[in-house]
């Protein structure tokens, strides 16, 4: 199952956990409330298990890529980290499938807060339009995913601040902030 936290505050390298102290862990649900979807794939028997088939079917993903990132396959790796770093939100989903390695989605909870979703092999998340997000590679440094889109693939990041863009006020309207207390 994907674990997830709220992260400290530290500047220390972007590829370590960052776990608050003491930990303070966030639960499948709090991920739903976010919009966050998660499901658990078979990597290795994805065809006879079928999930994927149903979901793609179900939600309209037509068009697949892979990406395999790594310093060895990913050409100008350090400068891609940064640019993954940044926060941004897409006008789409956007979908991955981890299909070996680890990685780290960072995404912006409604009240703010950095919740951090440590993704490993058979991972499927799905981040609704208009979150605010970033994705960085582990201390390990491997990760190989797939990515799924309806139609065409649009990679297109709008980097915060964007209130304004149409996705994110409609995500703002469909997962509004908790009162705070």
């Amino acid at each position: 199952m994907v674990r997830a936290w709220f992260m400290d505050d530290s500047t220390e390298d972007q590829r370590k956990q960052h776990m608050t102290d003491p930990p303070q862990m966030v639960e499948l649900d709090y991920l739903k409330e976010q919009g966050v979807l998660y499901w658990k794939i078979d990597v290795d028997n994805m065809k006879e298990e079928g999930v994927l088939d149903k979901i793609r079917k179900d939600r309209g993903y037509t068009y697949e890529d892979h990406i395999e990132c790594t310093p060895e396959k990913l050409e100008n790796y350090e400068e891609k980290l940064k640019h993954f770093y940044t926060e941004h939100m897409h006008a789409d989903e956007e979908i991955r499938l981890f299909m070996d390695g680890s990685g780290y989605f960072d995404i912006r909870d409604r009240n703010d807060k950095w919740v951090r979703i440590e993704c490993i092999k058979g991972d499927m998340l799905i981040l609704p339009p208009g979150i605010y997000h970033r994705f960085t590679m582990d201390e390990k440094d491997y990760t190989k995913a797939n990515r799924y889109f309806v139609g065409e693939p649009v990679w297109t990041p709008h980097n915060r601040p964007c209130e304004e863009h149409p996705s994110r006020k409609g995500y703002v309207e469909k997962y509004p902030a908790h009162e705070k207390k």
